[in-house]
């Protein structure tokens, strides 16, 4: 190529590089217009959403409180750590700082975050003390975040828990009205959109997307007075007589509502442990042979046959019977007695000779009218209803043993509905446990058998009768006792549930009480040993505590004459 051709293809080839990066030039210009100006929405809206997060608000789960206003589970705001992983193994060395504040083990807590490395969100340690809340910010690790949350906190702790319940690590009801309530008290988290820089922390709020709803309130019958008065004397009781279990019910007869609730063993819903034996709420959930306090309830059945009357003489020498290969006894021999004195006395051969003259039918009628065989319906998880076979399967002596309270299972509250009705003249409530619900009462008796019953139960806690531990000073008590056998693989074993469910003031009764006691070890066992003094100090405390005036005017007018009455 001569040198004149040389001279004319050089500047060719500059003017085309010129022209070349001229056209790039233009176009990235054109390119920056249209992202700036044309596509800002775009990329703004891209830009946020690496930024721009939508995050919880928590909200505060209902009160409970009982019928006064007392608060039985509140929530309090507390703090939960939880982790970048991302952000806290840059600097692993702090590692061994921040397991040190949680009170936990450094190679577990590195081995979790690292384990976890491709998330962006990890829960450390939930609902921490607020003095540890404090020591994580002052430490302020990269990667480590506080967030707000709500702990639960119940202020009666084990008195309460079995009625009450508790709530998982999410608030959440898992036992007891906590759980049967959980959708009325929970509430409904609220969302803000924020933006957060790279470490995750908010540096703006922009707008609130849905306003927290926190949970009702719930108020419940139950009065904590009593409630502490119900659980105090259960627990000595339990403890006195070396019992594994034990319950005791307090309704009031005008309303049927539940005014005390209490279970032996309890455990603390502040401090949950891994053992869930003692979670239950006995009084609801757990049956049992009753034993005699069935008693009065074959008699509702024969007077209501008219095949009795208060003063029917029953012969039930020598003390015992037998039937069908089965021997009936008695603690001893009675000799003659009146259908008053086979209650007074708790004759197990003068009520089951009585109770063969009903039909299966009929006394079956009776027992179902009272409640029995049927789940109150308070709503409480986990309810039992109880055990009534039915009436066509029951053989004599089933029919028998039956009337003495073998034979059927019961739970305490099921027991406390049925007394209720003889103390409210033949009218039955259902038990309620949330205040100012509607229960109207339906007569299932008629009101002058009732009152026959119930001056019957009146004789139990005389010096002539099996209940005389329960009397209370300066009130007419009426009840009955209850000592039944516990059943096991092999029959009935050398074990007893002791068991006393009266009502007073006899003249106007108020208050029904159920004291049951189970297995009871240390050498007392029957009812009128063991439950009738736990029935007394409950009813005795209930009746000073809610301002109700004694009835008992002779007794008390001997006591201020110095005469023993």
């Amino acid at each position: 190529m001569s040198d004149r051709e040389i001279r004319t293809f050089i500047p060719s080839r500059l003017y085309a590089l010129i022209a070349l990066l001229g056209l790039v030039s233009i176009a990235l210009i054109a390119r920056a217009v249209h992202l700036q100006v044309m596509e800002t929405d775009f990329l703004q809206g891209q830009g946020e959403a690496r930024y721009l997060r939508v995050v919880d608000l928590p909200t505060t789960r209902g009160v409970i409180s009982d019928r006064n206003g007392e608060p039985l589970a509140v929530s309090t705001p507390v703090d939960s750590v939880w982790v970048n992983p991302k952000d806290l193994l840059q600097v692993p060395e702090r590692i061994a700082e921040l397991a040190s504040t949680l009170e936990t083990d450094a190679e577990a807590l590195e081995r979790k975050i690292t384990q976890r490395s491709g998330r962006e969100f990890v829960w450390l340690k939930r609902r921490i003390h607020p003095r540890v809340a404090d020591a994580i910010r002052e430490l302020s690790i990269p990667g480590v975040h506080l967030q707000k949350e709500y702990r639960r906190f119940y202020p009666a702790g084990e008195v309460a828990a079995h009625l009450i319940g508790f709530t998982n690590i999410d608030d959440i009801g898992q036992e007891g009205l906590e759980l049967a309530y959980n959708d009325w008290l929970q509430g409904v988290p609220g969302a803000k959109r924020v933006i957060k820089d790279r470490k995750g922390r908010t540096v703006e709020e922009i707008e609130l997307v849905r306003k927290p709803q926190p949970g009702k309130d719930l108020a419940l019958t139950i009065d904590r007075r009593l409630q502490y008065l119900a659980y105090r004397e259960l627990k000595r009781a339990v403890l006195e007589h070396g019992a594994a279990s034990g319950s005791v019910v307090l309704l009031d007869v005008d309303t049927g509502e539940v005014l005390a609730m209490a279970n032996q063993p309890a455990y603390n819903p502040n401090q949950l442990s891994a053992k869930s034996d003692g979670r239950r709420n006995r009084a609801v959930t757990d049956v049992f042979e009753p034993g005699s306090v069935m008693k009065p309830f074959a008699v509702l059945s024969l007077l209501e046959n008219e095949l009795v009357t208060p003063t029917t003489p029953v012969d039930t020498n020598p003390g015992y019977v037998y039937m069908s290969g089965y021997t009936i006894k008695d603690h001893r021999n009675y000799g003659l007695l009146d259908v008053t004195g086979i209650i007074t006395k708790s004759s197990n051969v003068g009520i089951s000779q009585l109770a063969l003259q009903l039909s299966s039918e009929s006394m079956w009628d009776t027992y179902t009218r009272v409640g029995f065989g049927e789940a109150t319906g308070t709503g409480f998880p986990g309810e039992s209803a109880g055990v009534l076979r039915p009436h066509a399967r029951w053989r004599p002596v089933e029919q028998a043993t039956i009337s003495y309270g073998y034979g059927l299972s019961v739970t305490v509250l099921q027991l406390a509905q049925a007394f209720a009705v003889l103390a409210d003249e033949g009218r039955l409530r259902q038990p309620s446990l949330v205040y100012g619900a509607t229960n109207p009462p339906i007569t299932v008796t008629d009101p002058r058998l009732a009152r026959q019953v119930a001056a019957m139960l009146e004789t139990v806690p005389t010096l002539e009768g099996t209940g005389k531990q329960a009397r209370v000073t300066n009130y007419r008590v009426a009840g009955k006792t209850g000592t039944s056998r516990k059943a096991s693989a092999a029959g009935y074993a050398s074990r007893y549930v002791a068991s006393f469910a009266g009502f007073a003031p006899a003249s106007d009764p108020r208050l029904v009480v159920i004291a049951v006691v189970n297995d009871p070890s240390e050498g007392k066992f029957y009812g009128g040993d063991v439950a009738a003094p736990l029935f007394s100090n409950v009813m005795s405390g209930a009746l000073r505590l809610m301002n109700i005036a004694p009835d008992d005017y002779e007794a008390a007018i001997a006591r201020s004459e110095g005469v023993a009455p």
